[in-house]
């Protein structure tokens, strides 16, 4: 296959991105890539910085294959640049490539399809909290996005890390807790009865890991808007009927949706099996989250009705 050939414009900035990753300790180098560079030649330049090629091209794609560069396959959707180099970095952290916690030096055509031009040097961490932040704000609720952060990011911490190396599946409950405690009723002795609210309080990394330690129990935690701790182990009783979830999700799932569409608040469940965390508004999911560190992902779905109770 014919290649684009380094030209001397690429050639600088590849030599100025090299500078830069050193002085900042980056990682890798990502290149968004719309023609197929020489990639063998672009390693040399390089050196002993890690390179990922990220494209939609089929040429491009076969170019990284046989150039034996690791390869981040894109959709190919009309998006802006920033749009696609999120897309670029988050499929890179999905593929073991790139670690959430890295330091990315991205490369891309801005102005010219066959010339690289334009450098950004990306923190993921603090790249994939702004994504975090930029989604939860889309979600039309009244629950305050400083609550609503915390109780996603600890249900991701239980998707991705389980409990001892076990998978654990989970509910949450957060706002219009009064409601919903109407339509919930106890499992087992609640563990935060009693205690006062300090002790209860989401904020508290000593609350957050006692959550974790009890999140293999049955039943949902209900979290009042401004973060205090309700209860645990709640059964939820609201109806499913009328709702339409995605085929595969089980009981869990049913009863998070339920619990959105008849009380208004914001449900998370934690799928036992994939680690997946799905946020339900209203009785549909609006926003699922891989269980990689706050890398979200608007989806589409399919649907299947509510099973029929004989």
């Amino acid at each position: 296959m014919k290649r684009v050939p380094v030209s001397p414009q690429t050639r600088s900035l590849l030599t100025a991105a090299r500078r830069v990753a050193g002085e900042c300790e980056a990682q890798a180098l990502v290149i968004l890539a719309d023609v197929p560079f020489d990639f063998v030649a672009i390693r040399k330049y390089l050196r002993k910085l890690r390179l990922v090629v990220a494209s939609d091209k089929p040429d491009v794609q076969r170019a990284a294959v046989e150039d034996e560069v690791a390869l981040v396959p894109l959709l190919h959707e009309p998006e802006t640049r920033q749009l696609q180099v999120s897309q670029a970095l988050l499929e890179a952290i999905a593929d073991d490539l790139l670690q959430p916690g890295d330091k990315v030096i991205a490369i891309y055509s801005l102005f010219e399809r066959d010339a690289l031009d334009t450098i950004s040097q990306i923190n993921l961490a603090e790249h994939l909290a702004k994504l975090t932040s930029r989604d939860l704000r889309r979600l039309e609720t009244q629950v305050p996005l400083e609550t609503l952060r915390i109780v996603v990011d600890l249900a991701c911490e239980i998707g991705r890390e389980g409990r001892e190396g076990k998978p654990i599946g989970t509910m949450f409950v957060v706002g219009n807790h009064r409601k919903v405690m109407t339509m919930s009723h106890e499992q087992i002795h609640d563990p935060f009865k009693g205690y006062p609210k300090k002790d209860r309080m989401i904020r508290s990394p000593r609350v957050r890991e006692s959550i974790k330690e009890l999140s293999a129990i049955d039943g949902s935690f209900v979290i009042s808007s401004d973060g205090l701790v309700q209860a645990a182990g709640r059964i939820l009783d609201a109806p499913a009927t009328g709702l339409t979830l995605s085929q595969g999700l089980g009981s869990r799932h049913w009863a998070s949706a339920a619990i959105s569409k008849a009380t208004n608040a914001v449900a998370i469940a934690v799928s036992e099996s994939t680690g997946t965390v799905r946020i339900f508004l209203d009785g549909v999911v609006v926003l699922r989250i891989e269980p990689m560190d706050r890398a979200m992902k608007w989806e589409g779905f399919d649907t299947e009705p509510p099973p029929v109770e004989e």
